[in-house]
Formats: C-alpha cells, structure tokens, sequence
C-alpha cells in the first residue's frame, strides 16, 4: 500500500480576501491548509466559509508566536504570506514619514520575519510566495511611499530564489483588485473607482480575490518556477 503524501501550506493573512481565496484553491488541490491572520472573528468567519482550513491567530510581526507556530507544524511545504496594508499613499511632498514607517510595520517586516522564521522549516523542494503590487513600478502619482513598500517586498524575490534554492520564491503583483482592503471607502465611491479603472484597462474589469489566488497556487505549486513576479493587473502596465 503507498503512503499517503502530506502537503502541508500556510497561508498568513489566510483569513479574508487573496489569502483566504489562495487557501481555498490550495485545500481544493489536496493540501492541508493552515491559516494565519490576527483577527479570531475573520478567522472563525474564514473556516465557515471555508470548511477544512485550520485556523491559527497570529501577528505575524510577532517573531516568537511565529516561531512557535512553526515549531507546532514543524514543516511546511508552501509557505504564502499575503499581508496588505492601506497605508503610505498620498503626494510625496504630503506624505507622513511615521505613516510611511507604519506601512512597512504593517507589511515589509513582518514579511522579513515570516520568510526568515520558517526557511528552515520549509520542506527541500518548498515554496515561498509573497505579495506585492504593481505600484512597485508603475510610477502613478501618490504612490511613491506605498510602492517603495511594495518595491521593497518584491525585491526579496530574486536574491532569496538564488540563495534559497531548492527552496523556490516567488511573488504575484496585484493591481487593482475588489477585496476588503478598499473597505475603507464608502461602497458606492468604490464602485465608481472600480467602474473608472475597469474602463481603461484591457481587461475592462478589477481584478478578484481569486483572479489573483490562480496566479499564487500555479507560483507555488509549480517546480520550474523561481525568482519570478508575476503581474495580475489586468493589462495597468500596458497603459501607463
């Protein structure tokens, strides 16, 4: 009788929008998917809607919660951290330095600490997957804080796929995309905002939760695929 091979995934910031799509997909797969968010309501909300996923509550910038965390599963197979933050945008000249600072609290260094707490309990032919954002690039006006945040995220990618490997590591670049992030807009000046994005872009559509998981689930389950940052933009790069 064959053993029965065990993929075991965590997902921090599994608990709603990208990480809880990418944590359904990988669950649909087969893998046994452990999340990992700070909020208990998201998370119990995550496992009703998501039944199977194993929850965990953590702040992930809390390196020895983290460690114990990973002490608890001792290996993983995938590792996929999808922290976000709504901090750091607005005109250069305007920006708030602490605010700016608070953003890469928020998502760079806990990141850094994600990636560095669980390098040795990646399994030897593991993945890391981040996520960043295309204003990493784009050079759009009022994003010079929060793309050095995502700059900073994505520069990761090449210089630990080379030092990593087998480990392979991997990040997605999202543009626009209807999660809970934008929360922070009234819902109907959302829906302006996305109706006048959609509307330039080649797509002529904002980008979903799951739009963006596909593209997270094939970086980190394909063997071949290493040192890259893929764009989920809905074609933003073709116009800019």
């Amino acid at each position: 009788m064959e053993s029965l091979i065990v993929i075991t995934a965590l997902v921090i910031g599994g608990s709603s929008g990208i990480g809880l799509a990418t944590a359904a997909r990988l669950h649909a797969a087969g893998d046994t998917v452990h999340i990992a968010g700070r909020d208990a309501a998201r998370l119990q909300a995550a496992v009703d809607e998501q039944p199977g996923l194993v929850p965990h509550r953590l702040d992930a910038a809390d390196a020895p919660a983290l460690v114990s965390l990973l002490n608890e599963l001792e290996t993983v197979d995938r590792l996929v951290v999808t922290l976000s933050g709504n901090t750091g945008a607005g005109t250069f000249v305007d920006l708030d330095i602490d605010v700016l600072r608070t953003a890469f609290e928020e998502k760079f260094w806990p990141t850094v600490t994600a990636v560095k707490s669980a390098v040795k309990h990646l399994s030897g032919h593991g993945s890391i997957t981040l996520v960043g954002a295309v204003t990493a690039r784009t050079g759009m006006p009022g994003t010079a804080g929060i793309g050095s945040l995502n700059a900073a995220v994505e520069g990761l990618v090449a210089p630990l796929a080379a030092e990593l490997a087998l480990i392979r590591v991997n990040a997605v670049s999202p543009g626009y995309v209807d999660t809970p992030w934008w929360n922070m807009l009234p819902d109907a000046d959302r829906r302006a905002l996305f109706d006048s994005v959609a509307a330039g872009l080649p797509t002529r559509r904002i980008a979903t939760a799951d739009d963006v998981a596909q593209a997270i689930v094939l970086l980190a389950t394909n063997p071949s695929m290493t040192g890259t940052i893929v764009e989920v933009d809905g074609g933003a790069h073709l116009t800019a």
